[in-house]
């Protein structure tokens, strides 16, 4: 199962650990995906979804 959300399709960014020394070396910042059971179509759906993006869909729908 990829690391993307579901709704805003965000995935992984990848970049430098840079150490004190400023040695490089690849990483990567996964995305703060959650478990979160939505009605989709009135059936309910349990979909992975971006903690921002859930976020933002609780303000939205009061």
């Amino acid at each position: 199962m990829s690391r993307v959300c579901a709704v805003t399709g965000k995935g992984p960014l990848s970049g430098n650990k840079r150490s004190h020394s400023m040695r490089a070396t690849r990483r990567k910042w996964n995305v703060n995906l959650q478990k979160v059971k939505v009605m989709v179509d009135g059936k309910p759906q349990t979909i992975r979804i971006s903690a921002r993006a859930l976020k933002t869909l609780k303000k939205s729908s009061i």
